[in-house]
């Protein structure tokens, strides 16, 4: 594998389903019996229990998350189902992920939670937020850790707590995380560009450490929901409209100049889909040359920043991003499963060998899986 990183065919956006008692088991002492549980409710619904309260949104939810080619009206509508008994064994056991990966031709996956997108928004103690984080982390670097580099692990971050985040940041690092993911909100409500996050990407950036952006349970009301009455139980809607939350994140780097102050700094934009990309950096840099003028914070056209320091990841079904690569950079993207939520579609490497047959012949390396490889290292022994 080290001899052909070029060659490696790499998921860049899949998850675990986590066990139920992972926080029970990995939280601090201190923190235990504020421990993420998969409860029962009264009614025999399972909800997911944050700090000791029932996350309401997530009742009768969870067995979604595992729901891989399962239609969504019959995980709708069959009774009994519940997180476990809904999960694929690829998505919580190692050995049977790897099985799987060989099955579709994926040689390596690079892994993101899936009951720990679902606590930040409940959560306001900064120390908690960051000891749920730590417990995450040790735990995926122990589920991947036997796997050959095969299975790469992603550390969760909460920016609720600066010194905390950085601290987390070069401990998870330090024990095998290959990169960092932070939420598209923040507990403190303060936009991400904001400068006082600046010694997390500072830290980031020396550390070489890609942090990405993925979508989570989205804060109430949600950002799609504010603009209309009545929209907030619409499925197909909420998953549609998910990316503005991650584009508005990404957007706030550009605004405070967080990619001009740190320009080694590397952002992976992630599960928002990857069309949209192009006429939002033409968008921004035409706002830049406007408006852009009067803010001494902005002083590099968005588009160069992102070709020289983020990337994004599309679903291989995406018949508009042939027609975006060389415009943004053909080694600006990613190719991303969602492997195993019930959203992710079936099918997916069939429709990825669609995709790389359409892209330019010099796209089709990078987008497969040569970007990532170089981005975190794999295959490298880094």
């Amino acid at each position: 594998m080290a001899n052909r990183p070029s060659s490696l065919t790499v998921d860049a956006d899949a998850h675990v389903l986590e066990p139920p008692d992972l926080w029970e088991h990995y939280l601090d002492p201190a923190y235990r019996d504020r421990a993420i549980r998969v409860a029962v409710d009264a009614g025999g619904v399972e909800v997911l229990e944050v700090d000791g309260k029932p996350l309401q949104r997530s009742l009768g939810q969870l067995h979604k998350l595992g729901g891989y080619g399962i239609p969504l009206d019959r995980l709708e509508s069959e009774a009994g189902r519940n997180y476990v008994g809904s999960a694929p064994a690829a998505g919580m056991d190692p050995a049977a992920r790897l099985r799987w990966m060989d099955s579709q031709g994926i040689d390596v996956s690079i892994l993101y939670p899936s009951l720990a997108l679902f606590w930040e928004t409940e959560v306001r103690d900064a120390m908690l937020a960051d000891a749920y984080c730590r417990a995450y982390n040790r735990w995926i670097l122990d589920f991947c850790r036997d796997s050959g580099g095969r299975l790469v692990p992603i550390a969760h971050i909460s920016l609720g707590d600066i010194a905390c985040a950085v601290r987390e940041l070069e401990r998870a690092t330090a024990n095998g995380a290959r990169g960092v993911f932070v939420a598209p909100h923040t507990i403190t409500r303060k936009p991400h560009g904001h400068p006082d996050h600046d010694p997390f990407f500072a830290r980031a950036a020396a550390l070489g450490i890609p942090v990405a952006i993925h979508p989570n349970l989205e804060p109430k009301p949600p950002m799609a929901a504010v603009h209309f009455d009545g929209m907030r139980g619409d499925i197909f809607y909420f998953v549609a409209t998910s990316l503005f939350p991650v584009q508005a994140a990404f957007t706030t780097l550009f605004q405070y100049g967080t990619l001009e102050k740190f320009p080694s700094l590397q952002v992976v934009v992630l599960e928002a889909g990857a069309g949209w990309i192009g006429a939002w950096l033409d968008r921004l840099d035409a706002k830049f040359e406007s408006v852009g003028r009067f803010d001494e914070r902005v002083n590099v056209p968005p588009g160069e920043l992102f070709r020289r320091q983020c990337f994004i990841s599309c679903d291989p079904d995406e018949r508009s991003v042939p027609a975006i690569v060389e415009l943004v950079g053909v080694d600006r993207f990613f190719w991303a499963s969602d492997y195993p939520h019930s959203e992710a579609k079936p099918g997916t490497m069939e429709d990825l060998a669609e995709l790389c047959r359409r892209l330019p012949a010099n796209a089709r390396g990078e987008l497969l899986g040569a970007s990532a490889a170089r981005l975190y290292g794999i295959g490298t022994g880094a």
